[in-house]
């Protein structure tokens, strides 16, 4: 087992990558996202956090929160979360020829990957950067054309409050992606 420690600091923004068990294409599904949705509600009425961005992809989904002074403890909050999507969702997504020893021992579901990408943003411009890859993640992945085309995503809230034009990164703009070596 790896000695990994996670960032740590209270009142941080964080972008994580959450992906499903097996890369399945079910996140996109409406009662998956029903109950993520619903999951994420609950959580935040004990452990506020805000959403800054989010992109909802078929296996995958990444996002950036900002947690409240004093709280460091994102852990907790996608515990609960990916929790209440698997009860919710189990009996539709349950696949026991997945369920290792191991995946047993632990109680965890065949929705969720065990573990999360996450890291610490650490100024402005690292966090324009990861807003814009989150939002151009589905053109990355060939989903759609253009980012205002995936219904998924916090990209219209940004448009919606002028924080973005609507032809935000299309093919014929001088958009050339979000800036990660890749």
């Amino acid at each position: 087992m790896s000695n990994y420690r996670r960032a740590n600091t209270a009142g941080g923004t964080y972008f994580f990558t959450v992906v499903s068990y097996r890369r399945q294409e079910i996140l996109c599904d409406e009662r998956v996202r029903s109950a993520l949705r619903e999951g994420i509600d609950r959580t935040r009425q004990k452990y506020p956090f805000e959403i800054n961005a989010w992109v909802l992809l078929p296996d995958h989904l990444h996002c950036l929160w900002t947690l409240p002074k004093g709280d460091a403890n994102f852990p907790v909050r996608w515990a609960k979360i990916k929790r209440h999507v698997s009860l919710v969702c189990g009996d539709c997504y349950k696949r026991s020829a997945w369920l290792s020893d191991s995946r047993k021992k632990h109680r965890e579901s065949t929705l969720w990957q065990r573990r999360y990408w996450e890291h610490q943003i650490r100024d402005e411009s690292d966090f324009n950067r990861h807003v814009e890859y989150i939002h151009y993640n589905p053109v990355k992945h060939g989903l759609c054309e253009q980012p205002i085309q995936w219904p998924h995503s916090t990209l219209h809230r940004y448009v919606r409050e002028e924080k973005y034009p609507a032809d935000w990164a299309m093919k014929d703009s001088s958009f050339d992606g979000p800036g990660f070596g890749e």
